[in-house]
């Protein structure tokens, strides 16, 4: 099969492989589409050390069942894999996003899904109804990160809820945040540095306003980062950087949470002091239980998100240019999705 494989820091080629081999109870999928991720991003950067080359990257995926029982089934994939021991405190409990032994596609010993077939357990799989668009069904993954991250402000804020909300970072992280934060009626706020992004970011917006149904009582605007003003209850951090988390803290009402979802790097920019005289929650939130995950495909087929389609499609043969193209700065749209049959 063709892949894409990260060779060395910010090298990528496109070349043949062995095709994947599934192991028992897994199935061998056909991807359709797989999105780029800031993950992928600091992987191929060198910046991670759970991701060494070479290596297949890419966790974001959907696509068709190629053999065995469910054979032609449309799918979208929850990429992380957990023991599902009954003894495992994490598994036990509906948290595998916290399992000592969870495995994600993209990292040693799982090849990811920038490639034709991914191996991954049938558990894993979420049946994509005929008719929804595949490259949506692949934000799957990115929406599921976005709906814990909410579900845990939700939970943290308790029955006092809350009505404004600021989300830091118009990536596909941040964008769904604010999708997910709309599906109440809360005032969100997005803010993006990049002139480009944000001016798709505020498109976007636009277009929700213009629906009636489309924020539940509540509004969406997108700012730059000098056009903010306001306190917030709620701060979501998507991007996850000194600077962000400085921001964060600067932002938040007494009494407030922020949610640190980003991880963009660094460890500086949190000021205790201030989350402690103004009895501030700080809640880090990782990934997605499974549960999360599934309830995310639910609402994504119902549409309650909205149309997905804010994605830019490239062939994954050019997948190393929209690796440059991300970094540089030059793409609007919050997700780059890649497509292997395109080749």
């Amino acid at each position: 099969m063709k892949a894409l494989v990260y060779t060395s820091p910010e090298q990528l080629e496109f070349l043949e492989v062995p095709d994947p081999v599934p192991r028992p109870e897994e199935a061998l999928v056909r991807i359709d589409s797989v999105g780029i991720c800031g993950s992928d991003m600091h992987g191929w950067l060198g910046h991670d050390d759970r991701r060494p080359a070479p290596l297949i990257l890419g966790h974001e995926a959907a696509g068709v069942i190629a053999g065995g029982p469910r054979e032609g089934e449309r799918v979208t994939i929850n990429p992380l894999v957990s023991c599902g021991k009954r003894e495992c405190p994490a598994c036990s409990t509906g948290r595998d996003n916290l399992c000592d032994e969870r495995q994600i596609i993209s990292m040693p010993p799982r090849e990811g899904a920038f490639a034709q077939f991914v191996a991954i357990p049938e558990a894993n799989l979420v049946t994509v109804p005929v008719g929804f668009p595949l490259e949506w069904a692949a934000l799957a993954e990115p929406m599921a990160v976005s709906w814990h991250a909410v579900r845990l402000v939700r939970e943290g804020t308790g029955k006092r809820g809350f009505e404004s909300a600021i989300v830091i970072g118009g990536g596909a992280i941040g964008f769904g945040a604010a999708l997910a934060l709309l599906e109440k009626p809360v005032h969100v706020t997005l803010v993006e540095a990049n002139a480009v992004r944000r001016d798709y970011a505020g498109n976007r917006a636009e277009r929700l306003a213009a629906d009636p149904d489309g924020f539940a009582g509540g509004s969406f605007k997108v700012v730059d980062p000098d056009s903010i003003g306001d306190s917030y209850e709620v701060v979501i951090d998507a991007v996850g950087n000194d600077a962000t988390r400085a921001m964060s803290c600067a932002l938040v009402r007494p009494g407030g949470i922020i949610a640190h979802v980003g991880l963009g790097g660094g460890s500086g920019g949190v000021d205790m002091r201030r989350i402690t005289l103004r009895e501030i929650t700080l809640v880090g939130t990782y990934a997605y239980a499974p549960g999360d995950f599934v309830e995310t495909t639910r609402m994504m087929f119902k549409g309650i998100f909205g149309d997905l389609n804010w994605t830019e499609i490239r062939s994954l043969s050019d997948g190393a240019g929209a690796f440059q193209d991300i970094r540089a700065g030059r793409t609007a749209a919050p997700k780059i999705t890649l497509k292997p049959w395109e080749s």
